[in-house]
């Protein structure tokens, strides 16, 4: 008798990546589309209530209505009087700014010098850098408020109340994360362009502004966001280190709900009106550096 072997049919590449995606799936689909359903809508439910809030009557917002039973447009127009947003915002854009460039210029050069030269106690640094991460920024408070002030009563000149104050401090808290995040990013950059680029005579310096920085714009946003984020959102600093002159939008934004509290009807609309404003910066700087935070330089092209 003679033997017939049946092959089983050979399978094309979308059944074998649909196989694949399913044998790596932790989660069933169903449970996992509802997982998702769920997180979105935790998310989204009290973004759309603050939009909604914001053109509502202070009265139907205290009532609980989530929809607006009237529009309230002009709420965007008065929380520029009833608010000192103007001079927040202004502070917040230049101090968070500022520590966002230096910050990250600092990280990607103090990061190419850890990664790419040996010397003694490098490893010291590359292990403080993340041991400075398990520090609560709230139990620097006092030790760096009593350190402005000795300085200025030693220098005679004026630290707390200031934007300096306030620079100087962000930077201190973001630059090591930031270092941090540029060590991880060059260790996955080629070496072989470097030494192609020395082999032509070129410097360390110019190696790192002509080729590792522009191989490294993916981790240097990633860097500046985070900085930029640390000086936007932060509150506790910002309203110990600043006065009625410096202080930022987050503290406008909190000492104008500070005011609201009182036997009277708060001004919801305007309360939320402000922080959607102030929440305008953030996501513009998303949307306009998405493509570097998605994906990355090095990824498309470099390997």
């Amino acid at each position: 008798m003679t033997e017939i072997l049946v092959r089983p049919p050979l399978l094309g590449r979308k059944t074998t990546g649909r196989l694949n995606a399913d044998v790596t799936r932790l989660l069933p689909k169903p449970l996992l589309v509802a997982i998702v359903v769920i997180l979105l809508l935790a998310v989204l439910v009290p973004l759309l209530y603050i939009v909604l809030a914001s053109v509502n009557s202070d009265v139907s917002v205290a009532s609980g209505a989530f929809f607006p039973t009237e529009l309230h447009l002009d709420n965007y127009l008065k929380v520029w009087t009833t608010v000192d947003l103007r001079n927040g915002l202004i502070n917040s854009v230049i101090v968070s700014g500022s520590v966002a460039i230096i910050c990250a210029a600092l990280a990607v050069s103090s990061a190419y010098v850890l990664v790419r030269f040996a010397f003694r106690g490098r490893l010291t640094v590359l292990r403080t850098l993340v041991g400075l991460q398990s520090i609560p920024g709230t139990l620097m408070l006092l030790p760096v408020f009593v350190l402005f002030a000795s300085f200025a009563s030693a220098l005679g000149i004026q630290i707390i109340g200031t934007r300096w104050a306030l620079f100087i401090t962000y930077i201190t808290f973001a630059l090591p994360f930031s270092t941090w995040v540029m060590v991880t990013y060059l260790r996955g950059l080629p070496r072989e362009l470097e030494e192609a680029a020395r082999i032509d005579g070129a410097s360390s310096w110019r190696i790192l502004t002509r080729i590792i920085v522009p191989l490294s714009w993916p981790g240097i946003v990633v860097s500046a966001i985070f900085a930029f984020l640390l000086g936007w959102n932060d509150v506790l600093f910002a309203s110990v280190m600043t006065d009625r002159t410096s202080r930022t939008a987050a503290v406008a934004l909190q000492v104008f709900g500070a005011t609201q509290e009182g036997g009277a009807i708060p001004l919801y609309g305007q309360m939320m009106a402000a922080s959607l404003i102030c929440a305008l910066p953030v996501v513009v700087l998303y949307l306009v550096f998405q493509r570097y935070l998605v994906g990355g330089l090095t990824a498309g092209g470099v390997k």
